[in-house]
């Protein structure tokens, strides 16, 4: 089959008006702006053309729109695109303002917004502020003043305040927070025994002290769920006392003892230095009465008298000796 110069060019025709169709309706959505045509909004086929142009996907902004403009809410292209080119999650911060409206919550695009980009989810804020959220605090524990260790844990009922989630501080916060108004609440019993008698008075004290300021959360009430009790800290310090006094006691009799053994050893040291003093001299005895007997210092009666004293000291000795001992046996006796 031959075709003609003619229908080859109405082939071509038809095969580049389909391409063309095609990058067209790609390029173009033309199905989102009859979609949004067919719901209300109005919207020129141009303003998508250069939402494309700037990088925008048109149905991250027209599809939120749409929804909010069933919603009842006044919400420009422009604060959308806007707020998408900033980062934020269109599609969440008009379901945070649908939701808002729905709960009577005054909420603008502008503070949504802000939330969203702050990093917070601004619908959960929202839901937060109609549903109030339970925050349960782990086992926090306190010493009362008689050394009994106290644990609580509490549950705190907080709502979302909208003015302060941009710049507020968040749950760690507030549970930080109220451990801090447990432990000195049950710090400041004199008797542990109140505080297991009447745990209210924690929650009590804790409220008073307006915990959730500078937060983005309201504390509407704090409940102690459970209480139990620890350790005995007040034995447990005074038995570390105590055996830290024992040890400096025992460090210091050592000391005493090693002075004392020092002290002895030097007193046995002069001791036997004395004795070696008295050896020396009486070996010098001999050799002075020899020089006197050749001198002629002294005679040879008085040294036999001086023989005789000797003999006679020595003598007196050994009896007192024996009448000492004999002595100590008779006690012994």
């Amino acid at each position: 089959m031959v075709l003609d110069a003619s229908t080859i060019l109405v082939l071509v025709a038809v095969v580049a008006g389909i391409i063309f169709l095609g990058v067209l309706f790609t390029f173009v959505p033309v199905m989102l702006w009859i979609s949004a045509i067919a719901a209300g909004v109005r919207i020129s086929i141009f303003t998508l053309v250069g939402m494309r142009l700037r990088r925008v996907i048109p149905s991250r902004i027209i599809n939120p729109l749409i929804k909010a403009h069933k919603a009842g809410l006044t919400v420009t292209i422009n604060q959308l695109e806007s707020h998408y080119l900033a980062g934020g999650n269109v599609d969440r911060v008009v379901n945070a303002l649908i939701a808002a409206h729905r709960a009577n919550i005054e909420l603008t695009f502008e503070r949504a917004a802000a939330i969203d980009l702050a990093g917070r989810d601004v619908l959960e804020a929202v839901q937060m502020s109609v549903n109030p959220k339970v925050i349960e605090t782990p086992f926090i524990a306190g010493v009362a003043m008689d050394g009994i260790e106290v644990k609580a844990k509490a549950r705190i009922t907080v709502r979302a305040n909208i003015d302060r989630l941009v710049g507020g501080a968040g749950e760690d916060t507030i549970v930080a927070r109220v451990g801090e108004g447990i432990v000195s609440t049950i710090g400041s019993s004199n008797n542990h025994k109140k505080v297991l008698e009447n745990p209210d008075m924690i929650s009590q004290t804790v409220l008073t002290k307006g915990l959730d300021a500078g937060t983005a959360f309201e504390i509407l009430s704090i409940d102690i769920a459970d209480v139990d009790i620890g350790k005995n800290i007040g034995a447990e310090l005074q038995t570390e006392q105590a055996e830290a006094d024992k040890n400096i006691a025992q460090a210091k009799a050592e000391e005493r003892r090693a002075m004392a053994v020092a002290n002895e050893q030097e007193m046995l040291a002069k001791v036997q230095e004395m004795r070696a003093k008295v050896v020396e001299a009486e070996a010098e005895v001999p050799l002075a009465m020899a020089e006197a007997l050749r001198s002629g210092n002294i005679g040879v009666m008085d040294y036999m008298n001086y023989k005789n004293i000797d003999a006679d000291t020595e003598m007196r000795g050994s009896i007192g000796k024996l009448t000492g001992d004999k002595n100590e046996e008779g006690q012994d006796e």
